[in-house]
Formats: structure tokens, C-alpha cells, sequence
């Protein structure tokens, strides 16, 4: 097979190959959908209410639905679940050309499916986010990241204008028949992949509350992802913007016209498309936190130039540039996102990302389209870029580089004595307590490590953690953390990493007794029987 660029290297694999051919024809389906569902609303209703709240359905699932899908995506078998997704997407594309061909699709019903539809795209991010990982390895994953942003942009480019294409010449049930096809393609790419490797644990599955549970504490208690967070929130704040107002910035253009807007919607997704195949090399050069910050620069600059100069031949080149800027930030915080996240949890902190990702754009909506109604659509825009300057400033110091990248492959716990009493996996809460004994003298650094150890407890999913002294002997202190039940005890021991290791180690460091620290274990004792009168 004849060598690629180093930027479409993934695609030599014919497992991720067959996996992102399932993701364009999936994303292909969500613009295909929206455009027709948003032109067939027209036919079916005069109020703009209903037109509007097409966008809504679509989207709102993503609100709704975005941590229980990633818990179900870290709980279920991710193969099956993944098509699962496809297979929804296509009976209710079939159920939308079967109603409207029979002439039986009202306003209310196309609404509800268009929510439909939603669910099943809401259901299929999390799941594929944490597939990605495991089908390239970690030196190919920020080009298997940023083809997954090609095949997004490119769905946008061609998915629109092959749907206006249909209703033109055909009719928008054509559209959903197109859909469901693409859904069965992409049904179909899924269960050609073998799957993930078998789980070796014995251990019951999470509870599907408790893994939700998890999954935020894993996101507070990790600073990385929380940075990641709060930088993707404020991104999309800013660049909503533009993206919001623009068929306003595009009607007042100087020389556009009424197809002015869909050409500078598909200049952002061809400028994605370019800057993806340059990043191997560019990345050579810069870092995460570079690429963040000249991309929102040039964002922002860019979006004042298209509304302080609103001519079309300035504008479109300029949106270009801007696509360009918007993938450099938009990949570069996603692959921080994954880099933060262990495996057994990537779903669920991915569809946080997600969450955060689509906040940001909903804020972002609601914040520059009142304030254009205020003043103006250009003085929106301005302060929307002089917000993302801010931004920059203010963000400095938040960086998304460290020095060593955390290794979260797993590793054994060690030797853990025997319980000498039968436990039932509920039985619970399970609490832990380890001893130290210390030179008083290094107290401060033992302090810190510590901190790093009680979020790492946490993020494994105890339930609370604290840190004593003894007061009749300097330098003993005593950890302690509970745990929800016995099952979820093991199950944290089965998440010990080499970054855990490595953790444990720094804490050994510091311990001065003739014997290694004392772990004991205890499980609450239930309320004794009740005796008869």
C-alpha cells in the first residue's frame, strides 16, 4: 500500500479506516437531517416558533443525554453500542420518508423525530471519542483526532449542499432515504471491527447512576480536564459569535449574495480541512498552548476584520484563516482532553468535554445575539473578539502542556492480605486507613504529596478522603477513604495505573518506620438483627 502523508497515517490501519468511514457517513446524516428537517418544517407551519425549534431538537439531546451516554458507553460493550446508535439513526430516518412520502408528517411529529434523531447522534459522540484510542496508538493520536475534525468539517461542506440538492430535484424524503442508507453504511463499518480487547475483570458492571457519579468527580478532581474544560467553554463563548450571526454578517456583505452564507459556512470547513493536514508539521514547532493562543488571536481578529471591512472578496479568504484557527484550537484541546483521561473512564469524561463544548456555544448564542439586538451585528462581533483577547490574558498561566505525559496503563495493586471474613460485594461502605510514619521535618512536602494523592483517590471513585495527625506522636499520620461497597473497593484497585505506582512510590519516600506503612480495611457493620419481644 503506498505510504500517506504523515497526516493521514491513521488511515493505514484498517481498523480506524473503517471506523472513520462509519463517522463521516455519521456526520454526513446529522447536517442531511437538520437541513431537510429545517426546510420540510417550512412546508408543514408558517409559525417561526415551530422553524425554530428544529435547531432545538436537535441539539437538546446533546444537553439532556450527554453523561448518561457516556456512562453507557463505559459500561456497555463499545462495538455493540456504537452501531446500536447507527441502527436508531436509520429507523428513524426511514420512519421520516415513510411519513412523508405517505403525506402523513405533521409539524409536531417531525419535531419529535427530528428529537429523535437527536437522541441517536447525542448517544453516538461519547462512545466513538472513546474508541479512537484504542484502535491507533498514542504517537498517531493527535492525526487521528484531527482526521476525525476532517471528516466533521467535510460532512458540513458536502452534507448541506447534497440535501439542498435532493429537496431541489427530488423531494426531502429523499434526504431521510439517503440517511438511512448512510446509517446502515455506517451499522454496517461497525461490526466489521472486531471490537475491543475482552475485560478481564470479574467484577460486576458499574451501576449506571454510580458510573455518572464517577465520571463527574473524575472531572473536579482532575486539574488537567478542568482546564481543558473551562478552555473549551470560553473558546466557543467567543467564536459563537460569529458563527451565530453570520447569515446577518453575511447580508450585509458588499457584493454577496443569497448563496453568500453557505459559501462562507464551507470556506471555515475547507480551511479545517487544510490546517488538519499541515498540524504533524506544525506541531513540530509549537506547542498545545501556542496553537490555542494564536488560534483565538486569529479568530478574533479576523472575525473584526470581516465586519469592520464587509466586502466578499476580503471576507471569504478571511474565513478560510478563520477555519484554520478554529481546528488549531478546537484539536489541540481535545487531545489534551484525551491525554487526561485513563481509559475505563474516557466516555464519560469525553461527553463532559462535549457538555462544556456545546455550553459554551449555547451561551455564546444567547449572549452576542442580545447584544446585537442591543447595538449591532458588528459591534457584537467586535466585543465577542475583544472577550476572546481577554480571554488570553486572563488564561495565561492555565497551561495544557506538562512535563511528563500521566501513564494510565494499568498495573498490579501489589499484595493485599486476605479478608478473614466473608463480605457480600454490596456490602459497604468500605473504608481504608494507612499509617505513616515521617520525619516532622519534611511535614510541608509530605503535605503536598498527599494533596496529589487525595485527588487521585478520588477520581478513582472514593467517596471521601482525609488526611490525621497523631497528636502523641510527631510525624505518625493516618490516611483514610471510603469506598461505596466492596465491589466498587475492587473495582478501584483494578483502576491502579503506573501513574498510582508512581504516586505510591513518592509517598513511600517519606516513610521512616522499621516496617512498610500498616493498611487495614474495614466494612461498616450493618444494624443488628432484631430480637422478638
Amino acid at each position: 500500500m503506498m505510504s500517506l502523508p504523515s497526516a493521514l497515517s491513521p488511515l493505514q490501519g484498517a481498523v480506524f479506516r473503517g471506523l472513520w468511514l462509519a463517522w463521516l457517513a455519521a456526520n454526513l446524516t446529522m447536517w442531511m437531517n437538520d437541513v431537510a428537517a429545517a426546510w420540510l418544517m417550512t412546508t408543514l407551519t408558517t409559525s417561526p416558533v415551530m422553524v425554530a425549534l428544529v435547531q432545538t431538537a436537535s441539539t437538546l439531546p446533546v444537553f439532556l443525554l450527554g453523561l448518561p451516554s457516556g456512562a453507557l458507553a463505559d459500561i456497555l460493550d463499545r462495538r455493540r453500542y456504537f452501531a446500536a446508535t447507527q441502527l436508531w439513526v436509520a429507523v428513524n430516518a426511514l420512519l421520516l420518508a415513510g411519513l412523508s412520502l405517505a403525506g402523513q408528517l405533521t409539524a409536531p411529529l417531525l419535531l419529535l423525530l427530528t428529537f429523535s434523531n437527536g437522541i441517536g447522534l447525542a448517544l453516538r459522540w461519547p462512545v466513538f471519542a472513546a474508541i479512537v484510542p484504542q484502535v491507533v496508538d498514542r504517537a498517531t493520536l493527535p492525526q487521528a483526532l484531527a482526521l476525525n475534525g476532517i471528516a466533521m468539517n467535510l460532512s458540513r461542506v458536502i452534507g448541506p449542499v447534497l440535501a439542498g440538492v435532493l429537496i431541489t430535484t427530488v423531494s426531502p424524503a429523499a434526504v431521510f432515504v439517503l440517511n438511512a442508507l448512510l446509517a446502515g453504511v455506517a451499522f454496517a463499518l461497525v461490526l466489521r471491527w472486531a471490537g475491543e480487547p475482552p475485560r478481564t475483570s470479574a467484577l460486576p458492571g458499574e451501576r449506571f447512576v454510580g458510573a455518572m457519579r464517577a465520571g463527574l468527580n473524575y472531572a473536579w478532581q482532575s486539574p488537567r480536564l478542568r482546564v481543558v474544560l473551562l478552555r473549551i467553554f470560553l473558546f466557543f463563548l467567543q467564536t459563537t459569535a460569529l458563527i451565530s450571526l453570520l447569515p446577518l454578517v453575511a447580508q450585509q456583505l458588499h457584493g454577496g449574495g443569497p448563496a453568500t452564507f453557505t459559501v462562507m459556512l464551507s470556506c471555515v470547513g475547507a480551511g479545517a480541512v487544510v490546517a488538519a493536514l499541515y498540524f504533524p508539521r506544525w506541531r513540530a514547532r509549537w506547542n498545545r498552548d501556542a496553537f490555542v493562543r494564536t488560534g483565538t488571536l486569529v479568530h478574533a481578529a479576523l472575525s473584526v476584520l470581516i465586519v469592520a471591512v464587509p466586502q466578499i472578496w476580503l471576507a471569504l479568504p478571511a474565513m478560510v484563516l478563520i477555519g484554520m484557527a478554529w481546528i488549531s484550537v478546537a484539536n489541540s484541546l481535545v487531545i489534551a482532553a484525551q491525554q487526561a483521561l485513563p481509559d475505563w473512564i474516557r466516555a464519560r469524561g469525553m461527553s463532559i468535554y462535549q457538555m462544556a463544548l456545546m455550553g459554551g456555544a449555547a451561551a455564546g448564542s444567547l449572549v452576542w445575539g442580545q447584544m446585537a439586538g442591543w447595538t449591532s451585528v458588528r459591534w457584537a462581533v467586535i466585543a465577542a473578539a475583544v472577550f476572546g483577547v481577554v480571554v488570553v490574558l486572563a488564561t495565561r498561566r492555565l497551561s495544557l502542556e506538562v512535563r511528563d505525559e500521566i501513564d494510565f496503563s494499568p498495573v498490579p495493586v501489589g499484595t493485599l492480605a486476605p479478608p478473614a471474613i466473608a463480605i457480600a460485594p454490596h456490602e459497604g461502605p468500605v473504608m481504608v486507613t494507612i499509617s505513616y510514619q515521617i520525619d516532622p521535618a519534611r511535614a510541608t512536602e509530605f503535605a503536598q504529596v498527599m494533596q496529589r494523592t487525595r485527588r487521585a483517590r478520588l477520581r478513582q471513585g472514593a467517596l471521601s478522603w482525609g488526611l490525621f495527625r497523631d497528636v502523641s506522636a510527631p510525624g505518625r499520620y493516618v490516611e483514610y477513604f471510603v469506598d461505596e461497597n466492596w465491589v466498587e473497593h475492587q473495582r478501584r484497585l483494578e483502576r491502579f495505573s503506573a501513574f498510582d505506582a508512581k504516586l505510591r512510590e513518592s509517598r513511600l519516600a517519606f516513610h521512616i518506620g522499621p516496617e512498610p506503612p500498616q493498611t487495614r480495611r474495614y466494612v461498616a457493620d450493618g444494624p443488628p438483627p432484631e430480637m422478638p419481644a
